[in-house]
């Protein structure tokens, strides 16, 4: 083997660690909901995931209007048909304003819009705060848990307490997995 030879092969084997996926954390699911819309047909579903400390939303739903709905954490792991008022006010543990262009805003219940297309299909992920994983956990799973609610309309992201977003046509409650 000549000289260049064993210098391109001991170049490669020094690179191949920084081609591993070592470093990379798996992802781990810590909840799932089943979503719901008022006359009980499936919407799809809402998984809780964790990479490492990062908590996110894996967002999969069906069947629903074509437009921007407003997407919202709920303080109460109930999801009542038709209207899902059950499932109480956003979840807003450290009690700021809803939304995010509001002065005092957001809140942990506060998130992005859905936008459903012309298949009445959407699939997001979305990150929550970087607020400490355990105390997000604790808020989410406390003694009446938590539900997640897709709402007729888009949120405005300003106005308090619920972003006129409209009445709620699909819900599902977290639970462990």
């Amino acid at each position: 083997m000549n000289r260049p030879s064993l210098f391109a092969l001991a170049a490669a084997f020094l690179a191949l660690p920084a081609c591993s996926t070592l470093d990379q954390q798996p992802v781990e699911q810590l909840a799932v909901a089943n979503l719901a819309r008022a006359n009980g047909a499936p919407a799809g579903t809402v998984e809780l995931v964790a990479t490492g400390n990062h908590l996110s939303l894996v967002v999969s739903a069906t069947g629903l209007p074509q437009g921007m709905h407003g997407f919202h954490l709920h303080t109460t792991g109930a999801c009542t048909a038709p209207d899902f008022t059950s499932a109480g006010g956003h979840l807003n543990p450290a009690n700021n304003s809803h939304g995010t262009m509001s002065p005092g805003g957001s809140h942990l219940g506060d998130l992005p819009n859905l936008e459903v297309g012309g298949s009445n299909v959407t699939s997001t992920t979305i990150d929550l705060s970087d607020t400490d994983r355990a105390q997000i956990l604790a808020w989410l799973f406390d003694a009446d848990s938590t539900a997640v609610v897709i709402h007729r309309g888009p949120d405005d992201y300003r106005t308090d307490p619920a972003g006129n977003a409209g009445p709620r046509i699909a819900c599902g409650v977290l639970n462990r997995t």
